[in-house]
């Protein structure tokens, strides 16, 4: 089953996760309509690759060209008018840069993994409850409720003060009339009576005038009210969610509703303001003793334009934090001379604005590094697919600067992954004689000079995301506090969800919790210190938790990754808890494990019954990335050969745990069967049998193991009969230099 029909039998609140994503950048009838085809293209090498990611961008145009001609000849006028658009979009837009849709595609497959991921997981973790609660959900709703009350507001307050502007005007002309008459004329009974009438108008106006000025402080006591408390927690709530989705959490939507809330509430003080000004008018054709707006006024006045400073000052948000499109599921990982790409938004959209505020990016004032490229760019409605007022740069790269003594700065290890630095950007908006200086920051950033220093830089982002929601604390480092265990294993499930697409169960996360803290822990509300997770060996070993860890993270991805995705590698499982899932099993059970003691190793136990009925169990020595490149690692369990004492060499792997055939298990990722590479009437070179690599271990009759292949038992000539069908004598060697680990 492809990955997008797994993903449409998803559950509604997993369903609209994935509508997060796909938007015009890369729209949703293209991902249904080729899903084969994008599913089977390398997306993430095409990302580093501008020439590949031409040609994947030229095949999609092509692949676009043959479903139009396929729905124009079932005439669905609908689809082809979509699909004739989408191509006229995607040329557009990406002709110039083919590398960007590489990473967009990406990026929309690895998430839709992470989903499929999370949706397979019985049970959310207290850091996905937090971020999902009804009460965040009832806030959102009350927030735009509430929005909308005050828009309503607002307007009805424009009649009032258009009904004020129409009775100014009939008293203006009565009076004026008045004026105008022969002083005879105005003592005669008719001119009383008006002057009463004028009195009474007056009085009116008195009244009306206090009437609109009351409610329009109503209005901005309410908008004063709503931004002081849940529109600032809502932003909050959605820079913490984005934090969290930083280092692989769920997907952090609300920011257009945010944008829309923010809109409609600049709109309804310029709206307030132009009312102000209004009644500004009417004062000076109009005041008298009592007149309530030359005192009122200011100060409302000056409320709107303290309001509208500081709606703006909140409203300007880095949209998607700094990453380099090299690494996409690293954010906050910035290596010197790299490009990174940041997208900054203005949650006010008004059109006025359109292209006129110009953005500038800097890197913080330490003089450590500075910003090459593009660094300054106007904000614009078009580049982005909802028509949000934006700015992405794609195109800047941090550079080290020298320092007096001539040289580069400290790039130890650990000062340069637990430094942090932070990327600035500011901006002037000049609208209706308000000039405004608005600032933002990103969230902290880890520069490294070499890849090497990538793994523990992604460990700082990390821990600094989970344990603060403070988003300028550069000097964390300096005293970084503990993390509950329970929120730290959390995450780690979530670098496999991300990174590799299937998340860790509650097992193995206990086996990690083990790894950390011990037999037995109880890790709910357990503290873990940052020297444990990323800096201090584990016991016996020459490694910390978190180069293990990552070092299985890369193994998965580059070698194992569909046998990881289907389930079949239990992988986080003690050499204890092993035997015990083992010893009941039926002979030649196995599963599949990672190495405690080998960095990027994954190794496969199995049980066997020995003659007198007792249980033994056999682990092979782990598989590493360097023979996992020569062969595949299905193959290796469909070819894998024993040789015990005098016996023709046999695989010992028959069913996975708990019970599946080996067969059924790995079949579809094998990459051909063997009795296809070894007849002579394949092919291969002229007067030669074609060969093939296959995996060979020798169990030796007592438990010491060998030093030398000098020191393995000799193998009887029936025994090398066979294996000399298959293997040549230099190959026969190799295999069994293999050393297998008895139990």
């Amino acid at each position: 089953m492809s990955q997008w029909s797994q993903v449409q039998q998803l559950e509604i609140k997993f369903l609209e996760q994935v509508d997060q994503f796909y938007d015009d950048n890369f729209p949703m009838e293209i991902r249904h309509l080729l899903a084969q085809w994008i599913e089977s293209q390398d997306w993430e090498a095409a990302a580093n690759n501008e020439a590949m990611a031409m040609i994947l961008l030229q095949n999609l145009i092509i692949q676009l060209d043959e479903q139009l001609d396929r729905v124009s000849q079932e005439k669905n006028l609908l689809l082809i008018h979509n699909l004739k658009r989408i191509k006229k979009l995607l040329q557009g837009k990406y002709h110039g840069n083919p590398m960007h849709i590489a990473v967009i595609i990406s990026n929309c497959l690895r998430e839709e993994r992470r989903i499929l991921a999370a949706a397979s997981m019985p049970v959310q973790g207290p850091l996905e409850k937090s971020l999902q609660t009804s009460v965040v959900s009832e806030r959102q709703r009350n927030v735009e409720h509430k929005v909308s009350a005050i828009k309503n507001s607002a307007q009805m307050t424009d009649q009032d003060v258009k009904y004020l502007e129409d009775l100014q005007e009939e008293f203006d002309f009565r009076y004026k009339t008045i004026q105008s008459l022969e002083q005879n004329d105005k003592n005669s009974t008719h001119i009383k009576q008006e002057m009463l009438v004028l009195q009474a108008m007056l009085n009116t106006l008195d009244y009306k005038r206090k009437e609109v000025l009351s409610k329009i402080g109503r209005v901005i006591h309410e908008i004063d009210m709503l931004m002081s408390n849940m529109l600032t927690e809502e932003l909050l709530d959605w820079k913490r969610r984005q934090q969290i989705a930083c280092i692989g959490g769920p997907l952090h939507g609300g920011l257009d509703q945010l944008q829309n809330c923010f809109t409609l509430l600049a709109e309804s003080l310029f709206q307030v303001r132009r009312q102000l000004e209004k009644l500004d008018e009417l004062l000076t054709r109009l005041t008298y003793d009592g007149d309530p707006i030359p005192v009122q006024r200011p100060q409302l006045l000056e409320k709107v334009n303290f309001l509208l400073y500081n709606l703006f000052r909140n409203s300007f948000v880095v949209e998607r934090q700094p990453c380099m499109p090299t690494h996409p599921q690293r954010p906050l990982v910035l290596k010197t001379l790299i490009q990174f790409t940041v997208k900054l938004r203005l949650l006010i959209k008004l059109p006025e604005l359109n292209y006129q505020i110009r953005v500038k990016a800097t890197i913080d004032n330490n003089r450590r590094f500075v910003l090459c490229g593009t660094h300054v760019k106007a904000m614009n409605m078009d580049e982005s697919a909802n028509g949000s007022l934006s700015v992405e740069f794609r195109h800047l790269q941090p550079k080290e600067m020298k320092t007096s003594a001539g040289s580069k700065g400290n790039e130890g290890p650990h000062m340069v992954t637990e430094e942090l630095h932070s990327i600035s950007f500011e901006t002037q908006v000049c609208l209706y004689g308000l000039t405004i200086n608005l600032e933002t920051s990103s969230l902290p950033v880890v520069m490294i000079s070499n890849v090497s220093q990538l793994p523990n830089a992604w460990a700082s982002i990390i821990w600094y995301n989970l344990s603060t929601n403070d988003p300028q604390n550069l000097s964390f480092f300096n005293n970084p506090p503990a993390a509950t265990l329970s929120q730290l294993l959390e995450v780690l499930s979530w670098q496999f969800s991300s990174y590799v697409g299937r998340g860790l169960n509650s097992e193995q996360l206990n086996m990690l919790a083990e790894k950390l803290m011990g037999q037995q822990v109880s890790y709910n509300d357990y503290q873990l210190s940052w020297a444990k997770f990323c800096k201090e060996h584990l016991p016996g070993k020459s490694f910390t938790f978190w180069v293990w860890l990552e070092a299985i993270l890369d193994l998965i991805k580059k070698h194992i990754l569909p046998l990881w995705i289907d389930g079949y590698i239990m992988g986080f499982v003690s050499k204890e808890k092993e035997r015990i899932l083992l010893k009941d099993k039926t002979p030649g059970t196995f599963l599949l494990r990672f190495s405690e003691s080998n960095l990027g190793g994954i190794t496969f136990t199995w049980v066997d019954q020995l003659e007198n009925g007792d249980v033994t169990f056999h682990s092979v020595e782990p598989y590493n990335k360097g023979r996992l490149s020569a062969l595949p690692f299905a193959d290796i369990l469909r070819d894998y050969k024993v040789i015990m004492a005098d016996n023709v060499p046999e695989n010992p792997l028959k069913y996975l745990y708990p019970d599946i055939p080996k067969d059924k298990a790995f079949g579809k990722h094998y990459s051909c069967q063997p009795n296809e590479v070894s007849k002579p009437s394949d092919g291969g070179v002229k007067g030669y049998v074609p060969s093939v690599f296959i995996p060979v271990s020798k169990i030796l009759n007592d438990s010491t193991e060998p030093h030398s292949p000098s020191d393995l038992l000799p193998m009887s000539p029936s025994v090398y009969a066979v294996l000399r069908e298959h293997l040549s004598p230099t190959a026969i060697e190799t295999a069994v230099s293999c050393k297998l680990c008895h139990s």
